[in-house]
């Protein structure tokens, strides 16, 4: 490919599927390595993060394993010295760790909600603070987030997900935060808002779901992880300097378009 992350370095937390398929970490660290970028693959599952690490060096990329529950800073912070340590820089943190839990506010479970909370929130936070000194170090970086349509839109269901949309809407305003925190010290930070892409994570919600998420969509069709990974590159690469704070859908027109005529 073109080498638009050639001389960077990117962390992908989140980075291996948790079943058969492509993931949206998944699919981000494989095009973040074809565009150049050494990739340190952040995952709880050595193992599962090893087998995305051998198909990334088979294809001639570099990459990378970090075992760990980087929901803990020190263990974040420590993913951040790992990096610096292979290669000397941190260019790229892509915050891809994400899970959810049914249940409205009646009905969630307090220990799930937290959880959910620290999966997607706090681990984003942490991860955040230990990469950004090092992004300053060499000059300059970009944060991304990934987000949902959850946090976007008020998507009924049978079971409710207030956790994982209050988690997801609290990215919104993380990567804003951000944004203007680090915009003079040439760190942007911007957030994609996944819309019904088809992956592992929501694979065993079967076809009917399946086809109904796919009618949802303004486009009626669905989407795949290497629709994510191509904004997240974009967002990666030089080509995006001046993109910082903006919340970027990729879905289908499904936020912009919701109430959009049949």
């Amino acid at each position: 490919m073109a080498g638009r992350l050639a001389g960077k370095v990117a962390i992908v937390t989140g980075a291996a599927p948790r079943g058969e398929g492509v993931g949206n970490g998944m699919a981000t660290a494989i095009l973040f390595a074809r565009e150049g970028a050494k990739v340190l693959l952040v995952n709880r599952s050595a193992e599962r993060a090893g087998k995305l690490a051998h198909q990334i060096t088979e294809e001639g990329g570099t990459a990378a394993v970090y075992a760990g529950d980087v929901a803990k800073e020190e263990v974040a912070e420590a993913m951040a010295k790992d990096a610096m340590a292979r290669w000397g820089r941190v260019d790229i943190l892509h915050n891809n760790v994400g899970i959810g839990a049914p249940g409205t506010p009646e009905t969630v479970k307090i220990e799930d909600w937290h959880r959910v909370i620290e999966a997607n929130l706090t681990t984003t936070m942490v991860c955040t603070r230990a990469c950004l000194p090092r992004m300053k170090q060499g000059g300059g970086g970009s944060v991304i987030m990934v987000s949902s349509i959850a946090g976007a839109l008020g998507l009924m269901g049978s079971a409710g997900a207030v956790a994982y949309a209050t988690a997801k809407a609290g990215l919104h305003g993380f990567t804003l935060s951000v944004a203007a925190d680090y915009a003079t010290q040439n760190i942007r930070a911007n957030c994609i808002v996944v819309g019904s892409v088809h992956t592992p994570m929501v694979a065993s919600m079967g076809d009917a779901a399946r086809e109904r998420r796919r009618q949802m969509v303004p486009m009626q069709t669905e989407g795949t992880a290497w629709d994510i990974a191509h904004g997240a590159v974009y967002l990666a690469s030089d080509e995006s300097r001046w993109v910082t704070g903006v919340i970027l859908p990729i879905d289908g027109g499904l936020v912009a378009l919701r109430a959009w005529p049949r």
